[in-house]
């Protein structure tokens, strides 16, 4: 039986992978959580820079970083893919599959988490640019590639918490770290729907408002004030 894995993923852009000491601390951690090893910050950090230059050159791209025991102990692959389209604004609904809650270290990334893929392509069926996954107990836990942030009908900005088993972020973590309104709590599915702004976050992407969930349109339909800035927080930090 195939072993824990674990990964990061980065955008590379010319010298540089944006949030770079944050990807690699967050492998890191997730490699120890799940004892595969330890890794070395630094040559994984030179690792996704080497990555991207070959890839993309002068260019932009996505590059990850996978962790895996092989035969010799602990293998790291690379594999960088383009960026792909970026629409400005996304349109989401609510996946039918169940996210099954905390895993056995919390909020690691791991590519062999089945429901994430699942979830994936209800979303490319159904036309959406984000599935966004609902517990068994009917509280939103994350999006199927990106971590939610919520503008509720009361004016709060809320995230959901990690204990319900989504992944940690490093998007989220920069949130948190600079943006002292953001709150962690749980957000159920009417809560979502009656929401002024939804954000989908991750570290390729920066933020893209949610404009349309199942189909009808957020709030007034348009991108509010919070997804502008924290786009710009998420653009700026380091």
């Amino acid at each position: 039986m195939e072993g824990p894995r674990c990964y990061t993923t980065g955008r590379f852009a010319p010298g540089r992978v944006r949030h770079g000491v944050r990807v690699v601390a967050r492998w890191v951690r997730d490699a120890r959580a799940l004892g595969l090893g330890e890794i070395d910050p630094e040559q994984a950090h030179a690792a996704l820079l080497a990555l991207g230059r070959r890839a993309f050159g002068e260019g932009e791209g996505i590059v990850r970083l996978e962790a895996r025991t092989g035969p010799e102990g602990l293998l790291w692959l690379g594999l960088p893919r383009p960026i792909g389209e970026e629409p400005a604004r996304w349109r989401a609904g609510a996946s039918a599959v169940v996210h099954p809650g905390p895993g056995p270290v919390l909020g690691a990334k791991r590519p062999d988490l089945d429901f994430i893929p699942e979830a994936k392509e209800e979303a490319r069926r159904a036309g959406w640019d984000e599935a966004l996954l609902v517990d068994a107990a009917g509280w939103v836990v994350e999006g199927a590639r990106s971590s939610l942030v919520a503008v509720l009908e009361n004016g709060d900005l809320v995230t959901p918490p990690l204990a319900l088993g989504g992944v940690a972020s490093v998007s989220r973590a920069v949130l948190v770290d600079c943006v002292p309104e953001l709150g962690d709590r749980e957000i159920s599915w009417p809560e979502l729907r009656g929401a002024r702004e939804l954000i989908a976050i991750n570290a390729v992407r920066g933020a893209r408002p949610i404009v349309r969930l199942d189909g009808e349109p957020v709030a007034d339909g348009g991108a509010g004030p919070w997804s502008a800035r924290l786009g710009l927080v998420l653009d700026e930090a380091p």
